[in-house]
């Protein structure tokens, strides 16, 4: 049985320079709204949810640290793939939150509360996981692609 080396995981696919481009942009305009969304989160980052919400607070903080550190690692393209999984399960409990709790709509026309935006990043994050970030990343650089 082959030893599992974490080096290899870290390994980038090789795309074109065109993907590469492509998975660059979206991790530039995801990772940015990352950032943003999870730095107010990091300034009370194991109660940013207020005195009422009854999730405790690793749990707050590990969302908080998701989407700001998360951020920071898609725009990079650094330690990808631990990032993509972390943001992904964040979005998975946002989208059965807005979903099953709060029964908000996917699209709410009024302009109010509604779980299409945790979904799409959800998506977005499946995408990453399953692609990588391309030869424009920190993981390419350091850990090489997989060919």
């Amino acid at each position: 049985m082959k030893k599992i080396n974490l080096k290899d995981c870290l390994k980038t696919a090789s795309y074109s320079n065109y993907s590469s481009t492509a998975l660059l942009l979206l991790r530039l305009i995801a990772g940015t709204a990352f950032i943003i969304h999870g730095y107010g989160k990091m300034q009370g980052p194991f109660s940013w949810m207020g005195q009422e919400s009854s999730v405790p607070g690793v749990f707050q903080f590990l969302a908080a640290f998701s989407e700001f550190g998360g951020g920071i690692a898609w725009i990079l393209g650094l330690l990808f793939p631990v990032a993509s999984l972390g943001i992904g399960f964040t979005m998975s409990v946002a989208t059965s939150m807005h979903m099953l709790v709060f029964k908000d709509p996917f699209v709410n026309l009024t302009g109010g509360s509604s779980y299409e935006p945790a979904l799409v990043y959800f998506g977005i994050s499946i995408l990453f996981m399953m692609m990588g970030p391309g030869k424009f990343s920190l993981d390419n650089k350091i850990f090489g692609d997989k060919n």
